[in-house]
This record gives C-alpha cells, sequence and structure tokens, in this order.
C-alpha cells in the first residue's frame, strides 16, 4: 500500500472582504473538494486562470485558513517553489545567504555546517557553486528556479507545491527544471502538487491529474488515462484548446 503524504477532505475556502461602509463579505473560491498525494506521485493540478488552484494551493499550505473541511499533512511542512522566484529572493542577499536563511530558521547554528548543506544542496539542483556569491538579479530565470528548488529542499521536505514553475523559462530550460523535478522525486520520494495552465508539461511529469472548475474538481485519473480518454466535456475543451497552441 502507498504512503499518503497529503489527504484533502471536503475542503472548502476563500476569502472575506471589507466594503467601503465596513461590511464584511466572503467569497467562497473553492468548494468541496477532495483528493489526496502519495509518497513520490506528482500529482497535476490544472484548469482555467480563476477557478481556485492557487487558493487550493494556499489553503494546503496553511496560509489560509479553511472554511470547512480537512487538510492533512502527514510529512514535514510542504514547501513552494513560485512561477517568479525573483519576487520571492531576498533582493539584497547573495544566493548563499539566500540559501542559509531555512538553515538558520531551522536551528542550525553552525556557519560551516550550513555552508556546507548549502553547497550539497546547490550541486544537487546542479546550480554552479560560482553563482553562490551572487545575487538574484545576476542570474538567468532557469538559475533563479534552481535556487528556489535549493531553498525547499533545504527544509526537507516530503511534498512540494510547485505553482506554474516553469511557465516563466524557455523550452530548454523548462525542459531542464522539469528532468531536475523527475530526478528529485526518484532520488528523494519527495512528492508534488504541480499547478499548471499547460497541458503538454502536465502530460510530461505527473502520474495522475486533477481538474478543477469553478472551484471544484470535475474529473481526476491517471494522467494518460485521463488524456487519451476525457469523460467531462471541460476536460476535453482544455484539451482541444492546449492542441490549437
Amino acid at each position: 500500500m502507498s504512503e499518503r503524504v497529503l489527504e484533502v477532505r471536503d475542503l472548502s475556502a476563500g476569502y472575506t472582504t471589507t466594503g467601503v461602509f465596513g461590511g464584511k463579505k466572503y467569497t467562497e473560491v473553492i468548494r468541496d473538494v477532495s483528493f489526496h498525494i502519495d509518497r513520490g506521485e506528482i500529482l497535476g493540478l490544472v484548469g482555467e486562470s480563476g477557478t481556485g488552484k492557487s487558493t487550493l494551493a494556499k489553503t494546503v499550505l496553511g496560509l489560509l485558513k479553511p472554511a470547512s473541511g480537512v487538510v492533512e499533512n502527514y510529512t514535514k511542512a510542504p514547501q513552494m517553489i513560485f512561477q517568479d522566484p525573483l519576487s520571492s529572493l531576498n533582493p539584497s542577499f547573495t544566493i548563499e545567504r539566500i540559501l542559509e536563511e531555512p538553515l538558520i530558521l531551522r536551528g542550525v547554528s553552525s556557519k560551516s555546517e550550513r555552508i556546507d548543506r548549502v553547497k550539497k544542496t546547490a550541486k544537487q539542483v546542479k546550480l554552479g557553486s560560482e553563482l553562490l556569491k551572487a545575487k538574484p538579479s545576476e542570474l538567468s530565470g532557469g538559475q533563479r528556479q534552481r535556487v528556489s528548488i535549493a531553498a525547499a529542499l533545504l527544509c526537507e521536505p516530503g511534498l512540494i507545491i510547485a505553482d506554474e514553475p516553469v511557465s516563466a523559462l524557455d523550452v530548454t530550460i523548462e525542459a531542464q527544471i522539469l528532468d531536475l523535478l523527475s530526478e528529485l522525486r526518484r532520488e528523494h520520494g519527495i512528492s508534488f502538487l504541480f499547478i499548471s495552465h499547460d497541458l503538454n508539461v502536465i502530460y510530461k511529469i505527473c502520474d495522475r491529474v486533477i481538474v478543477m472548475k469553478d472551484g471544484r474538481i470535475v474529473e481526476e485519473g491517471e494522467t494518460r488515462a485521463l488524456f487519451s480518454a476525457p469523460k467531462q466535456k471541460y476536460t476535453k475543451d482544455l484539451l482541444n484548446a492546449a492542441m490549437e497552441v
């Protein structure tokens, strides 16, 4: 039996906003969402913009409190890889200092131990050691994404949420990052919730897929089976649109 790392049951979540006259309004974004992820599995999450994918990710991470339902993490605190790593990296820090930060927060007091672990992790993600003294603005998009992946790895997660991690990269760099994520899955048993609007990317890397529409999961299944024989019209429309691009 597979080892479960995440279980989401009947999850609903949204946002409360305050109006001009002080009144509060709650807007539900996702509702009655249930799914699971097993150890070493890459689960794809697809759907149109505004359908609730990012809200679901924030709720799984604990950044947004659910209105109802349950999120059970059976692994260490999940980490996030963002679409635009530049916005999440401190521009005034060197890459070495940025990668030290997770270790400082985890209580690693020895400077030499932190640097050793930073160098080892940088090597894991194929980030040249000469780049550790650089600042984020001096790196390419692909290099910055490797920094984000390294920062996540230093927290020793069992689950990583990757929110459009390759959408800003060219095709060659995209392929390299996808290969890296697959390698981390194989070598370390890390699970991924992989969010993307690009169904070609989903097909390449994901074991299973869940399809969201208007805040609900409308279809899910093994990637190749779902792509070859989708049951819902919405899924068929997404696939047809991807083929036209």
